[in-house]
């Protein structure tokens, strides 16, 4: 019997298989002495690291630049804005030695806010920012603008990148609900509840500055202080010093 063409379809299998599995080879491009200043220009927390941490910092970006597909709809992207959003990503993750968002592909960037049906020209538009779910996972969308403001000096307490980018964080233990399993220990999630739901109290009594967005839900309040937190850490250190004690051991960072 001839086995000849057995095996070419054997081996025709084979690299089919290779092909269809085969992992895309990163390219990671350090970033320019003009990235580094438009970081420089733009980035209070990148600002704020030491040599040695800032180099780690810009190896960061880079990597999630390599990995992570960013495109604009109706609209040209800078490479400013593409820095933006990669130190987004890095800001939340910066105090883990390995982190990869496993469950992100592609960060779309409309020009302002957006609808549930991802409409960015008319109607009621109040979204700035949506991590994807069923068909698109994988995916997060972000407004331009709120981006942008996010990174100004009039921000305040918000970051509506970052915001989005905890929600991955929260996501990546498989459900988003404001108790990060992944980042958290097992005992202090008890203890984290409470202490979300007795802040939310207090926000829905008037006797908080945290954003009253954060008592929509539990993973809503969790993206919320941690703006707060990575935002201005001092005064949420004044104001809230078990908040900033438990977030900064949530995201191995201690900021002030």
């Amino acid at each position: 019997m001839n086995y000849t063409p057995y095996l070419i379809l054997a081996l025709a299998f084979i690299v089919a298989l290779y092909f269809i599995f085969r992992k895309k080879k990163l390219v990671v491009v350090s970033l320019s002495r003009a990235d580094k200043q438009l970081l420089t220009n733009n980035v209070d927390f990148y600002i704020r690291l030491d040599g040695n941490k800032k180099t780690l910092f810009e190896q960061k970006v880079s990597d999630f630049l390599a990995s992570t597909k960013i495109e604009g709809v109706g609209l040209e992207i800078t490479q400013l804005d593409r820095l933006l959003v990669a130190s987004s990503a890095v800001i939340p993750i910066f105090g883990f030695a390995d982190w990869n968002y496993k469950n992100l592909s592609n960060v779309v960037l409309y020009p302002d806010t957006f609808n549930q049906d991802f409409q960015f020209k008319e109607g009621d538009r109040n979204i700035m920012g949506m991590v994807g779910n069923g068909f698109m996972n994988g995916q997060m969308i972000l407004s331009l603008a709120a981006l942008r403001h996010g990174f100004s000096k009039s921000a305040g307490k918000e970051n509506t990148a970052i915001h989005e980018f905890v929600h991955l964080l929260d996501k990546s233990d498989g459900a988003t609900d404001g108790v990060p399993e992944n980042l958290m220990a097992h005992e202090y999630t008890l203890p984290w509840v409470k202490m979300m739901h007795e802040e939310m109290e207090r926000i829905k009594d008037d006797k908080s500055d945290i954003n009253p967005y954060a008592i929509t839900n539990q993973a809503e309040f969790f993206a919320v202080v941690s703006e707060y937190f990575f935002e201005q850490p001092e005064l949420l250190k004044d104001k809230h010093p078990e908040l900033y004690q438990r977030l900064s051991k949530t995201f191995g960072q201690k900021l002030v």
